[in-house]
């Protein structure tokens, strides 16, 4: 019997895991919780995800947001990608355009985790 193995991507992995102060996280849960703490941990990501998630209907175009940056289109896409891969930002392609939208658990999962709880 063949078992199959789920891979969760970063966000997922942290609505997985308890908040800080409940218990500590075992050395798996703070690798995965780590990744995704760096993928914002970059002034452009932040940015890019302060922008995405306050456009209109919640996502933007690549197209929209090179122009609150100067920087080049293929970096801007690389730092979008950097959040799509840890689950941040869901993709969508249109056409020659790719659009992006927060994912709406991610950051609630990670409010949640650094979260103290009442004693």
């Amino acid at each position: 019997m063949s078992k199959s193995l789920i891979l969760l991507d970063s966000a997922e992995a942290v609505a997985c895991c308890p908040p800080l102060t409940a218990q500590p996280l075992s050395e798996d849960q703070a690798e995965q919780v780590a990744s995704l703490l760096k993928a914002l941990a970059d002034p452009v990501r932040l940015r890019l995800m302060s922008l995405v998630a306050s456009h209109a209907g919640g996502e933007a175009c690549v197209c929209d947001l090179n122009d609150a940056f100067d920087l080049s289109q293929p970096t801007i896409s690389h730092h979008l990608k950097v959040l799509h891969e840890a689950g941040l930002l869901d993709r969508e392609k249109r056409g020659v355009w790719a659009y992006y939208r927060m994912r709406p658990q991610a950051l609630a999962s990670l409010a949640a985790l650094i979260t103290a709880t009442p004693a």
